[in-house]
């Protein structure tokens, strides 16, 4: 099933929650909808679900018109952050809800239910309750009552915001192969820009109720379109200056070509990833001084405060391996070039 938002708005108390929202989601794609807390993901999310009614905007689901069609005809599957599940109920009973709901035989119940428990790997459990399983495996039970209807759209609303950071990355991998077997169109909302960057196959950055950029991972990781993107999405450094002469901004001993639309004296902002930036022990070309400050250790990387001068510090990161070849360490003279940067107007 596709999905299709049309100038989509919806106002909570004057607090414009979504702002004339247009999207497409074709059949059997994973999205993931990314933002900030309170920036309309949830809202968007709840509306798709028929869970909110919108003021003004269309939704068609497979091309139908499905505004004011309510969620128990639109075919939906919604998990909730906390699981929702029934507490008085067993894994098996949890699971054979909705489909109990839809006066499915009893031969037709117990053969989708243990399906279901063998695709979320928990078969064995159905006799248990709530209560005696983990975080983790609550919410694959969430998942799999949603599955159970056969529903044609599945939508996830912060799946893994409640558990713990090893069991949302195991959660991460289940949820790819998940949509690998049953082909689900999936949209899922998260505040987390790793699993977001992780799990889909394109995402939808929210901010402020708009949808500020649209596209794959990578076009999003390496090329933000706002001010915004470029500070949310990854680890960034940022430097303000203006330009100096056409096709070029100077910020300490740094050199910057940048596009010549930019006029000579505007203000500009400058992006660059830690990660971009280039550190050696002996000079190599276009770089310039530093001393590091600072080291602190962020696993697969090393990450340094170098000081180039001039009351002046940028952050770097260097794989673990090559930081510990170099002897990188605090006072170390090194030199440094950043080798890619993004540019905004002030």
């Amino acid at each position: 099933m596709s999905i299709e938002v049309r100038k989509l708005n919806k106002t909570f108390n004057g607090f414009k929650a979504v702002q004339d929202i247009s999207l497409k989601l074709e059949s059997g794609s994973l999205v993931a909808l990314l933002g900030p807390s309170g920036s309309g993901k949830s809202t968007l999310l709840r509306m798709i679900a028929g869970l909110e009614i919108p003021d003004s905007g269309e939704i068609l689901l497979t091309g139908r018109e499905a505004t004011f069609v309510s969620a128990k005809e639109r075919n939906v599957g919604f998990v909730f952050q906390h699981y929702a599940l029934f507490k008085h109920m067993t894994v098996y009973e949890n699971i054979a809800f909705g489909l109990r709901v839809r006066n499915q035989s009893e031969a037709e119940i117990r053969e989708k239910v243990h399906n279901l428990l063998s695709l979320i790997q928990l078969s064995g459990f159905e006799k248990r309750y709530p209560s005696q399983l983990s975080g983790g495996q609550r919410q694959r039970v969430a998942v799999a009552r949603a599955l159970a209807p056969s529903p044609e759209v599945l939508l996830l609303d912060e799946p893994f915001g409640a558990l713990d950071a090893k069991v949302r990355e195991e959660l991460r991998d289940w949820i790819l192969k998940l949509h690998e077997e049953s082909k689900v169109t999936t949209l899922f909302v998260t505040h987390d820009q790793n699993e977001a960057l992780e799990v889909a196959s394109r995402i939808l950055i929210m901010n402020h109720g708009k949808i500020e950029q649209d596209g794959t991972p990578i076009e999003i990781f390496d090329h933000p379109a706002t001010h915004f993107i470029a500070q949310f999405v990854g680890e960034t450094n940022y430097i303000d200056t203006e330009v100096t002469e056409k096709g070029l901004a100077v910020w300490g001993p740094f050199r910057f070509p940048i596009n010549p639309s930019f006029t000579k004296g505007q203000k500009v902002r400058i992006y660059f990833r830690p990660h971009d930036v280039y550190v050696t022990e002996q000079f190599e070309t276009l770089q310039v001084k530093a001393k590091i400050k600072k080291t602190r250790f962020k696993g697969t990387v090393i990450e340094y405060l170098l000081d180039i001068g001039e009351g002046k510090s940028i952050f770097a990161q260097v794989p673990k391996g090559v930081a510990l070849a170099s002897g990188f360490k605090d006072g170390l003279d090194v030199y440094a070039a950043i080798t890619a940067f993004h540019v905004f107007p002030l």
